[in-house]
């Protein structure tokens, strides 16, 4: 069997169809296609294809990790839980978490604290709330824990303005059903009664 033909694909400019005997056998990224040395006109054995093809397969998996780590920061439990969804095997797994953390698109404190940050940015909720949300997201407890520890946003401005707003919609103008949403936020009952009455006063 010899490699016949090497082309560049069309719609995924950064990917190679890979011909043997004048058939299309596989496809490997640009570095993948430069790791494995492939020419037009090598001679390869059956086990040899097999090995490329299987290597073509994993560098699907890791070129898809990549787009999908790129997209948003993750933790590394969502990364687990993507490839294992893409039934990668626990070696490749583990290599493609490693080349990941490595590239610093897997960092589960750069990750907490921008979870912090854009949900801040996002929406009025407490500091009990992130730090509910990172811990549904597998973030390790003592990052989570100092993510949310070092926000400096004042939590009685935020419930302040959020009851507010809140006040603006029909429903929210009776106080059990306000307090009933704001507990849901995460904030606790003496909070939420301290931020009313300023409310009240203004």
């Amino acid at each position: 069997m010899n490699v016949t033909a090497i082309k560049q694909q069309v719609k995924r400019q950064g990917r190679y169809s890979i011909f043997v005997d004048g058939t299309y056998a596989f496809s490997l990224s640009e570095i993948a296609l430069l790791e494995s040395k492939l020419s037009i006109g090598r001679e390869l054995t059956s086990d040899e294809l097999k090995e490329l093809k299987q290597t073509s397969a994993d560098d699907k998996v890791y070129n898809n990790a990549l787009a999908y780590a790129t997209l948003r920061l993750r933790s590394t439990w969502e990364m687990e839980q993507y490839l294992r969804r893409k039934q990668a095997s626990a070696p490749l797994a583990d290599q493609i978490l490693n080349k990941l953390s490595i590239m610093g698109l897997l960092d589960d404190e750069a990750f907490a604290r921008g979870w912090v940050a854009n949900r801040r940015l996002l929406k009025s909720m407490s500091r009990r709330k992130l730090l509910q949300e990172l811990r549904a997201k597998r973030v390790p407890d003592d990052i989570a824990q100092r993510a949310v520890t070092e926000d400096q946003t004042d939590e009685q401005s935020v419930l302040v303005d959020l009851i507010a707003r809140k006040r603006r919609q029909a429903r929210y103008r009776d106080d059990q059903k306000l307090m009933q949403y704001l507990a849901g936020q995460g904030f606790n009952y003496g909070d939420i009664k301290a931020a009313l009455e300023i409310t009240e006063e203004l």
